[in-house]
């Protein structure tokens, strides 16, 4: 498959990943103290608290679960996506009620570190009594509070930007977003389609990091030049970057962080360096593009995950972000969007309001078996209505979800391409 075979439509592509990780098909791609709509309140630190606490009994106030989110550290920018998504969702579901109550999330910082997130989940879970929780950002913190704190237990887990592949070996931790072999297929895929022979490669030394390199490595047919790690929040990484220019590759693929990546760039353009770079989704962001210079990495390519964003559903979800944050949204605060909707069904679903209960139907109501609807709205009608879980398949600002066995969901990739210092959109993956 080369690129001059793809057709444009309105400027986006649909390829079909070949390859082992296309098993699956696809059907579709701090400040002051303020109260929201939905009755919640978030603090200086940012954590969300609701009036009136029922997560152990009571059935006239708010149905409250947790979230532990990136709302500072490395991952912040993510975070702070995924809090916009959240609280849009938040006002879909209170505007119609779960059960004729509310849902209020109690969100706690994870500082974008596992040690952080544990300590975090520890509070929703043991404190707090939280059935459902939805965390974190990052595999190697979602992992961390899986097998610290839910572990066995009832408690629902559900990530919201986890794409690591060895969540994949923990089915009782679920996540949103889509693992990242489908990412690393399509990097090797479109590096040797572009006549690239080897590759030098770095990865950020966490869960995430090296679970898309080996699959990367397993995937790539050409020559690994260079194949090593590099820490977190380090001030320079030239000698990375030396020692990948003198491994004398055809290209260069950076897995990891947006502000680790941006030291890269600066030091690659300092010494000169020219390289074709490729990245994978963690690499592109405001935090790239505001702190490297013009056309720094201008013809880069980078695979991301994304929303089916000619449906209905996601244009909707992106006028409502836009109206309200004066900002185009990206998939993270999607995945977060669809995270508290499928909580929010499932606790409509449930028996009763516990993690036992609910962890019996968070999958079921965004299954195929059920009625396709695309909006909380419509769910929540067909539950209100006498339907049970396996009635509803609700597909997400974010794509079909259909969880599978291994708590894994469907989902789109996008090919994006630098010019002129901004990212575009030139092709989309169906994996």
């Amino acid at each position: 498959m080369s690129r001059d075979t793809i057709t444009e439509i309105d400027r986006r592509t649909l390829l079909k990943l070949a390859g082992s990780a296309g098993a699956a098909g696809l059907v579709g791609l701090a400040g002051c103290s303020t109260t929201g709509d939905s009755g919640t309140t978030t603090d200086s630190n940012g954590t969300t608290s609701g009036e009136t606490t029922t997560s152990g009994g009571g059935n006239t106030g708010p149905y409250e679960i947790g979230m532990v989110d990136s709302l500072t550290g490395s991952l912040s920018a993510f975070g702070q996506r995924n809090q916009r998504g959240k609280d849009l969702a938040l006002a879909d579901v209170n505007e119609v009620g779960v059960n004729g109550r509310d849902l209020n999330i109690i969100v706690e910082d994870s500082g974008s570190e596992s040690s952080g997130g544990v300590s975090a989940a520890q509070k929703l879970v043991n404190q707090d009594g939280v059935p459902f929780l939805i965390g974190s950002v990052g595999s190697g913190v979602s992992l961390a509070i899986y097998e610290s704190v839910i572990q066995n237990t009832d408690v629902v887990q559900l990530s919201q930007n986890s794409t690591g592949l060895g969540l994949t070996d923990f089915p009782g931790l679920l996540r949103m977003s889509p693992t990242g072999r489908t990412q690393s297929t399509a990097l090797a895929n479109l590096i040797g389609e572009d006549g690239h022979d080897s590759v030098a490669l770095t990865y950020v030394n966490n869960n995430y990091g090296q679970s898309l390199a080996d699959a990367f490595v397993n995937a790539w047919d050409g020559d690994v030049a260079y194949n090593n790690p590099h820490d977190q929040d380090q001030q320079s990484y030239s000698g990375v970057i030396s020692e990948m220019n003198g491994a004398d590759a055809d290209a260069w693929l950076f897995i990891t962080y947006q502000a680790e990546f941006a030291t890269m760039v600066n030091e690659m353009y300092s010494s000169g360096y020219d390289a074709p770079l490729y990245g994978a989704d963690s690499v592109s962001g405001d935090n790239v593009l505001n702190n490297t210079p013009e056309g720094s990495i201008d013809g880069m390519t980078i695979v991301v995950p994304s929303a089916p964003v000619e449906q209905q559903n996601y244009q909707d979800y992106v006028s409502a972000f836009e109206a309200e944050y004066d900002q185009s949204p990206t998939v993270w605060s999607a995945y977060a969007y669809d995270c508290v909707i499928t909580a929010a069904l499932s606790i409509q679903a449930a028996d009763e309001f516990t993690g036992s209960a609910l962890s019996d139907v968070v999958r079921d109501v965004t299954r195929p078996e059920g009625e396709q609807v695309t909006s909380y709205q419509a769910a929540h009608d067909i539950l209100a209505d006498g339907g049970g879980p396996s009635d509803v398949d609700y597909q997400g600002v974010s794509g079909p979800i259909d969880f599978d066995e291994n708590g894994d969901p469907v989902g789109f990739l996008q090919i994006l391409e630098v010019q002129d210092h901004s990212y575009e959109p030139v092709g989309f993956i169906e994996s």
